[in-house]
């Protein structure tokens, strides 16, 4: 968190302070073998101990995308008396849970209190949540005077390719612009007429690549320069992404917030990046299904769809979550980019 973010409330802070009673456990590699809810209930089966008077006072929640079996038995309304009763709860998770929450009833009532509108939980999270740091304004707001407040209407284009040696660059390239032509986010360089009279553009790429930078800037900048109003920029480009790296998470957070000035926002599948860039915004992007050489999609298939609302996707439900059944008036379905995820949808109707 360190430079990246504001405080999210008054006399707050991100940090556990020195005093905090079990900050040597968490500290050590072995804190999830010892302390994790998913290997206590795999103990306790093994051992046939079913025993659960006692809790313990320092509890793990595992929910990454690598959780095991156990793990996903906190999404199990019957576990959360046990867990209830545990002082301190250690949340580790880089997914979007949100949508089994609300299927559970445990947390629903309390939920729908907090959030009576079910297509905005997101937003309202990362408003409150995400606030940049004076470091982090600053670099913001001067990229964003310089090159993208004057332009009448902003398009942000965010690609994320999770495989890039096996997926071609023309194919991603292919599926941007077939999304972009269909849906005349950008007019086609042969509306000549129309181009005459289209308003001034400023045109964002995040990417860890410069060659989608590069290609897009082509495409609708440097061949239209003469005539319109488009200018193509990009912020930065690492190459590839550096976990844990501050000054790389800068760049990123950086890049996220700029897209979330845009009018129109056209983001990858499965990514989280662009899942908080368009709830920032408050914009339902066009999500761009990016080729994956192990879930390959049918020909027929759209180069992109537009999110039904602002809500992201989580990848990796437990297996015994589904969508609730059409034409019951559930808040939860199936994603528009990952088949398998699941996502609040406040009542639209979504794949099964």
């Amino acid at each position: 968190m360190e430079d990246l973010f504001c405080e999210p409330f008054p006399n707050s802070t991100w940090y556990l302070p020195e005093t905090f009673p079990f900050l040597f456990q968490l500290q050590t590699h072995r804190f999830r073998a010892s302390y994790s809810y998913g290997n206590l209930l795999k103990r306790k089966e093994e051992e046939q101990d079913g025993d659960s008077s006692s809790s313990p006072a320092l509890l793990q929640i595992f929910l990454q995308d690598k959780y095991n079996e156990y793990d996903k038995l906190f999404f199990k309304d019957e576990n959360q008396g046990f867990v209830e009763r545990v002082p301190w709860l250690v949340l580790i998770h880089d997914g979007y849970f949100i949508p089994c929450l609300f299927q559970m009833q445990t947390f629903r009532s309390e939920l729908e209190k907090l959030f009576p509108d079910q297509e905005t939980v997101f937003h309202h999270l990362v408003k409150y949540l995400f606030s940049p740091s004076n470091q982090a304004w600053g670099q913001i707001t001067g990229f964003y005077e310089a090159y993208l407040a004057k332009a009448e209407e902003r398009i942000g284009f965010q690609i994320r390719v999770f495989e890039p040696k096996q997926t071609p660059f023309t194919a991603v390239m292919k599926q941007i612009t077939s999304c972009t032509q269909k849906h005349r986010l950008i007019l086609p360089q042969s509306d000549e007429v129309t181009l005459r009279n289209e308003t001034s553009k400023s045109i964002l790429v995040a990417s860890l690549s410069r060659k989608y930078y590069e290609e897009i800037d082509w495409m609708y900048g440097r061949r239209r320069r003469q005539s319109t109003g488009i200018a193509v920029y990009q912020a930065s480009h690492e190459g590839k992404q550096h976990s844990g790296d501050n000054s790389h998470n800068m760049k990123a957070w950086m890049d996220i917030y700029l897209l979330s000035t845009s009018d129109v926002l056209v983001t990858s599948s499965m990514s989280t990046f662009g899942y908080v860039a368009a709830g920032i915004a408050g914009v339902k992007p066009w999500i761009v299904m990016i080729p994956d050489p192990y879930h390959p999609r049918g020909a027929d298939e759209p180069a992109c769809e537009r999110a039904i609302n602002l809500e992201p996707c989580f990848h990796f439900p437990p297996w015994f979550a589904y969508p609730d059944p059409p034409g019951t008036g559930g808040l939860v379905g199936r994603c528009e980019d990952v088949s398998w995820g699941l996502k609040l949808v406040g009542g639209h109707k979504t794949r099964r």
